[in-house]
């Protein structure tokens, strides 16, 4: 889907308060091959239902950094099951355990930082883009969660040109909450990512 940025503000401001479903139903009909990415952390399983419900068969890419608690991997295991999810999951090429008798997890002020980045997030990341190579993205980004997200907005272009789609962009936790309700969805909040540690700091996937 080739939209030049005029385009991309224009069809924001569009967007504002218009209903997920319908933000993803104007996606998938324009774009060609669509993907949604979940790591299954908190408030997830919204754009998963969402997503699912205009697309079932849409590729829900599952980058496993190997650290999750759990908690997640049964809230994740519920989820494919009851959503039907037709996940594509990449892990790291190296086990936790491997990389925690070399490394483990280094603290962020580290130089191996990056390196323990690159390994479990990373590179899993770009090979199921590459893999995939999606024309239309969507994901639960939301604006306050980080500094880099403030300067997003439902539609967003990434730096290969990939249409990256945010239907829950202005929503708050309450709304989150309501819709979760609605639907009788299940929420997850044991969740750590070992990249970030802090929950304003950005991965690195969407910078």
């Amino acid at each position: 889907m080739a939209l030049k940025t005029q385009q991309v503000e224009n069809l924001n401001a569009q967007f504002k308060g218009i209903p997920p479903q319908e933000i993803i139903s104007w996606a998938i009909a324009h774009g060609q091959k669509p993907v949604v990415t979940t790591n299954f952390r908190p408030y997830e399983v919204a754009i998963l239902h969402a997503v699912v419900d205009v697309d079932p068969n849409i590729p829900v890419i599952w980058c496993d950094t190997g650290y999750n608690t759990p908690s997640t991997y049964k809230h994740a295991e519920e989820l494919i099951l009851r959503l039907g999810l037709n996940v594509q999951l990449y892990v790291p090429k190296q086990t936790a355990a491997h990389r925690d008798v070399i490394m483990g997890i280094p603290d962020i002020d580290s130089p191996m930082h990056a390196v323990f980045t690159e390994q479990v997030k990373l590179e899993p990341f770009r090979r199921a883009m590459e893999e995939h190579r999606p024309d239309v993205w969507f994901t639960n980004l939301r604006k306050g969660q980080t500094t880099h997200r403030d300067s997003l907005d439902i539609l967003s272009l990434s730096k290969d040109g990939v249409l990256k789609v945010s239907p829950f962009y202005y929503w708050n936790d309450a709304q989150l909450d309501s819709y979760l309700k609605e639907y009788d969805l299940p929420n997850e909040h044991k969740y750590f990512d070992p990249t970030k540690v802090l929950e304003n700091r950005e991965c690195g996937l969407h910078t």
